[in-house]
């Protein structure tokens, strides 16, 4: 009986284990195999501050030390090596003073690399954790940085790291013609459910790429990542990807305010302790509209009343009243639509204060350029109605959905 019992428990220590398996990233794979696919080759790094292993050494720091690599530059995306920038703010270039390392900003003066960039390299590789939102810009450096290896004759690595939103939410339109932009550069969903490896493959295979080049691409795979998970069920550690995504479950809640912070009316909670979890402005009764917005009974979410001063930005000081967004369900949860919910809520308790009205033109334009189209906005502004717009934002996700799986790299 004791026997029976002990086989028993192996089995079932054995089958908790492998549900808990840790992730295993690009770059501990790539580390495990002794960077063998880098043997004796030039590289240039794309990375930041994101750019670890499990143990949260820097990818940057396990090449130099690789006897068979040489690491010859680094380039950085938005937000700069260290991620101290901040949005749209130009980054500059430097040389390490003891390793001799070049490091190259492509945020700026330039958003992909220059011939004369690559002219001393045999790879680039590329390793930075993006949060799966297509206006976050990493994934248009990847994809220009994809276009510039396609010209040059270089071969192209990505180091596949885990989409924080998991591999099966897709949410909004695909970029419209006219529309693309370095925050929405290809024709995808704002969601669009995707590793950073498996959307550069989707970029490579479609004719995504300028003059539809394709680069010789290679991804290193994860091991253990499954498409149902967020990054909390990986076991990794976050490291903020840039000032304003400090925690895993941040991006869940730039997709939900984000759109609408680009008109910078509404405060967003960016300039204060809750980066993205905020609908607030001074002329908001707090109390009511958290009873409208929970009237709506709207999936995974819950509002609470909130009145705080900002810490710093155009409403610094000032006292803003709104709700805090709560998201208690992060399976059940629509993201994008919920902006919409409190724009239609919003309209309904201040009719005279019009959301796309107050705004300036260039914040109108950075509006639709996110959105990758006018049509929702345009339609959206004439009865403030979220009805309006679902079959609008929901009409590219089934068919995406099926493009895509040609290019999953998990289950």
């Amino acid at each position: 009986m004791i026997k029976r019992a002990i086989i028993l428990l192996f089995i079932l220590s054995g089958l908790l284990f492998s549900q808990n398996q840790r992730v295993l990233l690009g770059i501990d794979v790539l580390e495990r195999d002794k960077f063998s696919i880098l043997e004796n080759k030039r590289v240039a790094l794309i990375t930041n501050q994101t750019g670890v292993n499990k143990k949260l050494i820097s990818t940057v720091d396990l090449l130099s030390r690789a006897k068979n690599v040489e690491l010859i530059s680094v380039f950085s995306p938005e937000h700069g090596f260290r991620g101290l920038s901040k949005a749209g703010e130009t980054v500059n270039d430097f040389i390490d003073s003891t390793t001799g390392i070049k490091y190259y900003s492509l945020y700026g003066k330039r958003n992909k690399p220059t011939p004369d960039m690559l002219a001393d390299i045999d790879v680039i590789v590329y390793d930075v954790q993006d949060i799966g939102c297509r206006s976050y810009t990493y994934i248009s450096t990847l994809g220009l940085a994809m276009e510039a290896a396609a010209e040059n004759n270089k071969e192209f690595i990505v180091l596949d790291r885990p989409n924080p939103l998991g591999g099966i939410r897709i949410e909004g339109n695909i970029v419209e013609d006219g529309f693309n932009s370095f925050v929405s550069q290809y024709k995808i969903p704002y969601v669009y459910g995707l590793t950073c490896g498996e959307l550069a493959r989707l970029i490579n295979e479609e004719g995504m790429l300028n003059n539809k080049l394709k680069c010789k691409l290679n991804v290193i795979k994860m091991v253990g990542w499954k498409r149902w998970m967020h990054y909390d069920d990986t076991d990794l550690i976050w490291v903020p990807t840039s000032t304003h995504v400090p925690y895993s479950q941040t991006p869940f809640y730039l997709v939900s305010t984000g759109v609408l912070g680009e008109l910078q009316t509404i405060s967003i909670g960016i300039t204060y302790n809750l980066p993205f979890q905020t609908f607030a402005a001074e002329w908001i009764n707090a109390d009511s509209l958290a009873k409208y917005m929970n009237v709506l009974n709207l999936r995974g979410v819950i509002f609470r009343p909130i009145t705080y001063k900002p810490n710093y930005g155009i409403w610094q000081d000032k006292i803003l009243n709104g709700v805090q967004v709560h998201i208690t369900d992060f399976h059940k949860v629509n993201l994008l639509e919920l902006q919409f919910y409190f724009m239609e809520v919003h309209n309904k308790l201040y009719p005279l204060k019009k959301i796309f009205e107050l705004p300036d033109s260039t914040r109108i334009k950075m509006f639709d350029k996110v959105m990758g189209s006018d049509k929702v906005r345009i339609e959206f502004s004439k009865r403030y109605k979220v009805d309006d717009i679902k079959a609008l934002l929901r009409k590219d996700i089934k068919s995406f959905r099926e493009l895509s799986k040609k290019y999953y790299l998990y289950d």
